[in-house]
C-alpha cells in the first residue's frame, strides 16, 4: 500500500478507551501482512526481513515463489469501530520456526481470522486446532489466490470445520473485503460471548 496513503489516516481519537484484540492466523505466505496493510488506518508496523536462499533449507517455498519477504515477530495495525472502541490487528508469522511466538500473541486475544489458501489447505490445520483448544473464537476466510474452485461446502469439510464458524470468501489486498471479514469476526464474537464481554463488542459502525 502507499505509504503516503497509510499516512494520511485519522489517528486514535483520545476518547477511545477499549482496545479488542484480533490476531490474523494462517500458512505461509497466505496473505496475514497484506491484510493488516490494507485495512489499518494507521501506518501498519511490520517486521518482515528478505527472505534468503539459506531459508529455503528450512521453510516450504515451493507454492510462494514470488515471495521476497517474511514476517519474522508479527504485524500490527488497527481499526477504529466507534468513538470508545478500537480493534488491534496482530499479524502473526506463518513458518513452524516461528510458532512459538503465538503463545505471546494469543494473550489477550478476544477473536481471530483464520486466512486459508485454497491451493494449501493442510497449512490452516494447525492455526484451526490452537484455537479450537483455547476456546478462541473465529471465522475463516478463503483468501483468493485464484486455486481450485472449492465450493464453501467443500472447504468446510476439508477443514472440519464446526457449522457455527463463518466461513467468508476474502481479498486480503482489498480494505473493503478486509472490512467485511472483520465486521464478520466482531459480530461472531458478539454471538459467543455473553454478559459485560458481549456488551463491550459494540457493533462495528462502517469504517472510515
Amino acid at each position: 500500500m502507499d505509504s503516503a496513503a497509510s499516512d494520511a489516516r485519522s489517528p486514535l481519537g483520545a476518547s477511545a478507551d477499549n482496545g479488542l484484540k484480533i490476531v490474523i492466523v494462517g500458512g505461509f505466505g497466505v496473505g496475514k501482512t497484506t491484510m493488516v496493510r490494507s485495512v489499518s488506518e494507521i501506518r501498519p508496523l511490520n517486521t518482515e526481513e528478505t527472505m534468503t536462499l539459506a531459508g529455503e533449507a528450512v521453510d516450504d517455498i515451493s507454492a510462494v515463489r514470488a515471495k521476497t519477504a517474511t514476517t519474522v515477530a508479527f504485524d500490527f495495525g488497527r481499526i477504529t469501530l466507534d468513538a470508545r472502541n478500537v480493534l488491534y490487528l496482530f499479524g502473526a508469522p506463518g513458518q513452524e520456526r516461528f510458532w512459538f511466538l503465538w503463545d505471546r500473541l494469543f494473550s489477550g486475544t478476544l477473536g481471530a481470522v483464520v486466512l486459508v489458501d485454497t491451493r494449501r489447505i493442510d497449512d490452516s490445520w494447525y492455526a484451526i486446532d490452537r484455537l479450537e483448544r483455547q476456546g478462541t473464537p473465529f471465522i475463516v476466510a478463503r483468501n483468493d489466490f485464484g486455486g481450485p474452485g472449492h465450493t464453501h461446502a467443500d472447504l468446510r469439510a476439508a477443514l472440519d470445520l464446526d457449522p457455527q464458524v463463518p466461513l467468508v470468501d476474502c481479498d486480503a489486498r482489498s480494505r473493503e473485503s478486509g472490512k467485511h471479514t472483520l465486521i464478520t469476526l466482531v459480530q461472531h464474537i458478539k454471538n459467543q460471548y455473553g454478559g459485560p464481554t458481549a456488551q463491550a463488542v459494540t457493533s462495528p459502525r462502517e469504517f472510515a
